[in-house]
């Protein structure tokens, strides 16, 4: 990291020294988010059950020997308590679920248990153990109950979904909110809720999404097969996101009172909203080797939602966070860090902290708040 990095002062340097357990530090977006809060200085505890794809960001960063790893399933509550107990962590990202939507098809009874009562394990240690001052739950944009409009879902619009996925993060969030009454409304613990999806990013090779699709069968020479083509999706690059994760963190260190019990959105600008076909076409110009064909049979008669997407402003208002990068810039993003590594001998840790670095500096640019 260069002595002239923003990184170290974002967030108005609050989470730099603290104690921080982050579980689900394993998956991608939890092991981006790891490596960002090593680069704010704080000390990151991981608690995830595996490693969850082959390659793995986590594993080709070198993410164990930066952070303390602990293997353990959220769904276990005495796990849970033990390791809450045990590092008597400042602030807890809770990112640990079951993220794929098609998975939970196939295995609804630990999509559940992993999303909703792991939510539950999380909150009920942190209650028990006390001394935790920030706690931020990750769910997702699917727990609202989506009859696709045209515009952006609100905080306050109704929970819930169709499929087994989004029937546990809108119960996870119900979980939450029951919790953010009774027990912490008053205390040190301050919490929050945060909802976001579509993430793409360098890193990210988790089965059945398109991107990772897309460059595994790329890097191969193999044309990919698109089965919902004009699906609209408000595409975001991972950071974006995590910079609402940790904005949040430390606006409840700072006990604004404008974020303690509340849920937010983060998502891009409305304009970033397009077809997968679009986000192909755009990866395709930077990608030479890019081929696909379009499956007029779809997924197995399983339909996708074609429209689904955040109102922001919430966080805009109350926390003065919005996205940071265009659709252009969150494509180039991508397909940088995918083609750098499939060049071979990347740095995978260099390049992951450089695109840090670099997203940083942009926000700071564009005056947003958390980059000041």
């Amino acid at each position: 990291m260069d002595s002239g990095s923003p990184i170290p002062t974002a967030f108005g340097g609050q989470l730099s020294g603290k104690r921080v357990l982050l579980t689900g530090h394993t998956g991608f977006k939890g092991s981006w988010l790891a490596a960002w809060l090593t680069e704010l200085g704080a000390h990151v505890t991981g608690f995830s059950d595996g490693i969850p794809s082959e390659p793995a960001h986590f594993q080709i960063a070198g993410m164990a020997d930066r952070v303390a790893h602990r293997l353990g399933d959220v769904r276990d509550r005495d796990a849970v308590a033990r390791v809450i107990g045990e590092v008597q962590p400042d602030v807890v990202f809770h990112l640990a679920a079951q993220a794929l939507v098609r998975r939970s098809f196939e295995d609804p009874a630990r999509t559940f248990e992993t999303n909703t009562l792991g939510t539950l394990n999380v909150l009920e240690a942190v209650r028990q153990a006390g001394g935790v001052e920030a706690l931020v739950l990750v769910t997702s944009d699917k727990a609202y109950r989506n009859v696709e409009w045209v515009w952006g879902y609100r905080e306050n619009d109704a929970l819930g979904g169709e499929d087994p996925y989004s029937g546990s993060k809108g119960a996870a969030e119900l979980v939450a909110y029951s919790y953010m009454k009774s027990y912490f409304e008053t205390g040190e613990t301050k919490v929050a809720t945060a909802r976001a999806g579509n993430v793409i990013g360098g890193g990210d090779w988790a089965e059945d999404r398109i991107v990772p699709d897309c460059v595994r069968a790329w890097s191969a020479r193999q044309t990919v097969t698109l089965r919902h083509p004009h699906a609209t999706r408000p595409w975001q690059h991972v950071l974006e996101p995590l910079s609402g994760y940790l904005w949040l963190a430390a606006r409840l260190l700072a006990n604004d009172p404008r974020a303690r019990g509340e849920s937010f959105n983060f998502g891009p600008d409305a304009n970033v909203s397009a077809p997968v076909v679009t986000l192909i076409e755009r990866l395709g110009d930077r990608w030479a080797e890019a081929r696909w064909v379009v499956d007029p049979a779809g997924l197995a008669g399983r339909p996708e939602a074609r429209l689904l997407k955040l109102s922001c402003d919430k966080a805009l208002l109350d926390l003065q966070w919005h996205a940071t990068l265009g659709f252009d810039e969150t494509v180039a993003f991508t397909a940088d860090w995918y083609r750098t590594f499939y060049a071979g001998d990347a740095d995978v840790w260099g390049l992951t902290t450089r695109q840090i670095g670099h997203y940083t500096a942009l926000a700071a640019e564009r005056g947003l708040a958390w980059a000041s």
